[in-house]
């Protein structure tokens, strides 16, 4: 059977990337996945490709950072299911500059995507997880939010507040069957991080680290976020789950 048959789920980011990688494993198991992105043709794609596989999708113009967005998302939703059984927070931005030359305007930009969406989307979206009566809300957050990298300070800081977020959420909504849970990611090779990983030295030097010895795909991250979506994770709230080909224990 399905693990997600007959849930109702949304997967922000999800116009490309690790988002897209997991609307597509959770259509692939039974979930009707609604497909949140700021770049409307994008998402619309991730709804095709789905629709084409014969599952279940509805694709969103949204942007986190806009609370007319999202308060518009969730009532589309509530209109149509009254209830949302997964929200995965995945949408996420990089500025990639040395923390002495970060301005304002580069801080609230990445502060209002990695941070404040997530907390804008998990608060409004809590009575539809409710409705759920089973709710599993994934925060995808990073290495780098309990590491450090030269030009990543902005980034790092707003991911590890995430992982903060998830372990204070897991505690305020556990009374009503919502599960908080956090996926980090290590290096994968997405839109998000191509910036870093266009210098084959740095990213010979980031495989070099990694146990594994390569960078992650973003459907490897998908299968671990199914995880927390699913009921095999029935128990876990609070939780990070690492998936990082061994970088964190390698150092």
């Amino acid at each position: 059977m399905a693990r997600l048959a007959q849930r109702i789920t949304l997967v922000t980011g999800s116009g490309n990337g690790i988002g897209k990688a997991t609307a597509l494993v959770f259509a692939a198991e039974g979930a009707h996945v609604h497909i949140a992105d700021l770049d409307a043709a994008a998402a619309e794609a991730t709804a095709a490709a789905i629709h084409t596989a014969g599952g279940q999708a509805t694709a969103h113009t949204t942007d986190v950072t806009r609370g007319q967005d999202v308060t518009q998302l969730f009532r589309a939703i509530a209109a149509a299911h009254g209830k949302l059984d997964v929200l995965v927070n995945n949408a996420g931005l990089n500025v990639r500059t040395d923390f002495r030359h970060l301005t304002d305007e580069q801080w609230v930009k990445i502060r209002d995507v990695n941070l404040d969406g997530v907390i804008r989307m998990a608060r409004d979206g809590f009575e539809l997880l409710k409705a759920s009566g089973h709710g599993s809300l994934i925060n995808v957050a990073s290495i780098m939010g309990s590491r450090a990298m030269r030009q990543l300070v902005a980034y790092s800081t707003t991911k590890g507040a995430v992982a903060a977020l998830t372990r204070g959420l897991a505690v305020e909504y556990a009374p009503y069957n919502i599960r908080v849970n956090t996926i980090s990611p290590g290096f994968i090779a997405t839109a998000l991080t191509k910036q870093i990983l266009r210098n084959p030295a740095v990213t010979d030097a980031l495989v070099a680290e990694t146990a594994m010895r390569r960078l992650g795909e973003a459907e490897e991250i998908a299968r671990a976020i199914l995880f927390f979506a699913s009921d095999d994770s029935t128990y876990c709230t609070g939780s990070e789950l690492v998936v990082d080909g061994g970088m964190t224990a390698s150092l």
